[in-house]
């Protein structure tokens, strides 16, 4: 009985305490538990901040993004459906007071994509549009956003793609047999269905790409929807002609990833400097000549095999990674250049590692 009166009086008490009427107290709490991962509480304080202050963007977009934190893509339960329902519908209120907002418009945009991606295939199409519908509204407020972009020339690459295998399934075509397609008709409803989209979604990678040269998702995609639309041209030059193209494309997706990888590796050993390749020529001590490959030989193969090395403090090349060159070039390179010794390179004094570049040149006399 004691025990009762105890916890009725705790009860009382509390009920005493007067609720905090502090908009900033309540959007403090709400980040110090969205934070500590507590995102139902987090809800709740948000909910308490847009309560005492309605026309509050930021209220709104957080409670809206705590909902959206908790949401899977793909579990189908009343729960999971109820918090992407609410997110959608707090983004949709920040949008109608303030319809150029880009947080809320992303959100949406993404939100919708990731129905579409993982919700029921009935639905599929129609998310999907949303979703471009959302990045285009985007793209109206922040031409250069480079995401939204990008998501457009996803959106056009998912939609168009499994259009394209059925349509080889039905033709009795394998993944790696080479297009133009050959059926006619097919060709030309594909054309008819997906053309404008395919052009669309080329356009604004290309854009996307232009904002950041360096962007190897973009370019990755690019080299996708190029690569498969070779598959509706009329002629073999125009199909070669498009492969060439995504092949492009693809280096320099790779390349723009071993760039970035390198620039964060370099980051994070800051013993560690950058040197161009003509510097290092000239503090070359030991330089090896490939042996020419004998399967190069016979197919009179020649060029350059560009390469990224890491040369030690001692100026003993490390380590070695592709940039470009014919594949049966590579390995005789490699080999070569792993034997190469360099004049030490010091920064303040200090020995230090070095980052640069090796060209090899194979040529047939």
């Amino acid at each position: 009985m004691r025990n009762i009166w105890i916890g009725l009086l705790i009860a009382v008490s509390a009920a005493a305490q007067p609720v905090p009427t502090d908009y900033r107290y309540w959007i403090n709490l709400g980040v110090s538990e969205y934070k500590a991962a507590k995102y139902a509480e987090a809800v709740s304080a948000f909910q308490m901040a847009a309560d005492l202050k309605p026309d509050d963007l930021a209220a709104h977009n957080y409670l809206a993004t705590a909902y959206m934190v908790q949401w899977i893509p793909g579990a189908d339960s009343p729960e999971n459906n109820e918090f992407a329902r609410r997110a959608e519908a707090e983004f949709r209120r920040v949008l109608t007071l303030d319809s150029r907002d880009t947080t809320a418009l992303a959100y949406l945009a993404s939100l919708a994509f990731n129905q579409a991606s993982s919700g029921p295939a009935a639905q599929r199409f129609s998310k999907f549009d949303e979703a471009m519908a959302w990045n285009e509204r985007l793209i109206e407020v922040d031409p250069q956003n480079k995401e939204a972009l990008y998501n457009k020339g996803v959106i056009a690459w998912t939609k168009w793609h499994p259009a394209l295998m059925a349509a080889r399934v039905k033709l009795q075509m394998k993944p790696e047999d080479p297009g133009p397609l050959p059926g006619a008709n097919i060709k030309a409803d594909l054309l008819a269905r997906f053309g404008a989209l395919i052009d669309r979604g080329i356009a604004d990678l290309k854009r996307a790409i232009e904002i950041d040269l360096e962007y190897d998702d973009a370019l990755a995609y690019l080299n996708l929807l190029i690569r498969e639309r070779a598959d509706l041209r009329d002629t073999k030059e125009e199909y070669d002609a498009d492969i060439e193209g995504a092949d492009e494309l693809l280096q320099r997706a790779l390349d723009a990833k071993k760039a970035k990888a390198q620039r964060a590796e370099e980051a994070a050993n800051p013993a560690r400097i950058s040197a161009g390749a003509l510097m290092m020529e000239r503090r070359l001590l030991r330089k090896v000549d490939p042996i020419y490959p004998a399967a190069a030989l016979d197919a009179r193969i020649q060029g350059i095999v560009r390469l990224n090395a890491i040369v030690d403090k001692d100026g003993h090349v490390q380590h070695v990674d592709l940039v470009s060159g014919h594949p049966l070039l590579v390995q005789a390179a490699k080999d070569a250049a792993k034997q190469y010794i360099y004049d030490v390179t010091r920064v303040n004094g200090e020995p230090v590692d070095v980052v640069t570049s090796i060209e090899i040149r194979f040529s047939l006399r």
